[in-house]
């Protein structure tokens, strides 16, 4: 279903090895691969002489002193987040340690909603629990450094502190994982929330910047027709579910093994979460019912 999504997966960047990937902006890719990382997590630097840095990326120290190889005889001024996922966070306190940068983010890791009674958080490893940003970005605020202004985008959806970054004059969005070129992004209750995702996701397509550089794989040269295409697609996936549904009522399983055909199994938990975050939408928009609050082990009816 997501064929008409013009994925890019030829990506030839080199971890460790920093390539200026637009004016001012070069990307340094972490050697962390993995089904949800593709080939790694892409760290940006900022300007020159004094720069910021845009995701510090996984806790791993050959990572962190190639940021630091790449930025040799420069001053990192500002370290920006994304979000808090380990892949993209765990190497701040390294960085923070070495430069003395203080760090910039929407607000501390946490989930989308409250849990239920009896929940568990399948995802808690992932997430930067003890972060706290040092200073704290609402939508819109603009920080100034040398020769460069970043303007916070507020996108909650895959993470409820999700943000993306503005390069004012440059035309291009730092997306972290709100959108990526090769392959859809995660949505995956409690910590994503779909009808957040799509929201953003809308507000992100309606700016006029055509460049996107993700927090994973390579830039999205025309950004709001890409994300035209995403859009789609979800609507598309949602639209499956409730075909789904009309045989029955269904669980979770019965309904990604109807819409996921030839589907990777280590991806399997990741489409059962993304299956959960649509149908939370439908419950909360009446479309979808199901005992008690939406949960994986739920089974899922039509009205």
């Amino acid at each position: 279903m997501a064929e008409d999504i013009p994925f890019e997966r030829r990506f030839d960047a080199v971890p460790g090895v920093a390539d200026e990937v637009a004016p001012g902006v070069r990307r340094v890719l972490a050697p962390n691969p993995g089904p949800f990382t593709f080939t790694g997590t892409c760290s940006y630097i900022v300007g020159r002489g004094e720069v910021a840095i845009i995701d510090p990326g996984p806790d791993d120290a050959s990572h962190v002193s190639a940021l630091l190889a790449a930025i040799h005889g420069e001053k990192v001024t500002h370290i920006f987040l994304t979000h808090t996922h380990r892949d993209h966070s765990g190497a701040l306190d390294a960085l923070k340690e070495a430069t003395g940068a203080p760090a910039y983010a929407e607000g501390p890791h946490r989930p989308a909603r409250e849990l239920h009674a009896g929940e568990t958080n399948v995802l808690d490893a992932a997430g930067d629990r003890s972060f706290l940003p040092d200073v704290a970005l609402a939508d819109g605020a603009r920080v100034e450094g040398a020769g460069w202004t970043i303007d916070a985008l507020a996108t909650p959806g895959h993470a409820a502190n999700h943000m993306a970054y503005v390069l004012e004059g440059a035309g291009l969005i730092f997306v972290g994982d709100h959108v990526m070129g090769w392959s859809t992004t995660i949505v995956a209750p409690p910590d994503g929330s779909m009808s957040d995702y799509m929201d953003s996701l809308r507000r992100l397509g309606e700016r006029p910047e055509q460049l996107y550089l993700p927090g994973h794989g390579g830039a999205i040269p025309q950004g709001p027709a890409f994300v035209e295409r995403y859009l789609r697609h979800r609507q598309a996936r949602e639209a499956a579910i409730v075909r789904a549904l009309e045989r029955g009522p269904l669980a979770i399983p019965e309904i990604v093994r109807a819409i996921y055909i030839g589907l990777d199994p280590r991806l399997a938990g990741a489409a059962g979460l993304s299956t959960l975050a649509h149908l939370e939408d439908l419950v909360g928009r009446g479309e979808a019912l199901t005992e008690g609050p939406a949960a994986l082990e739920g089974v899922f009816r039509l009205p």
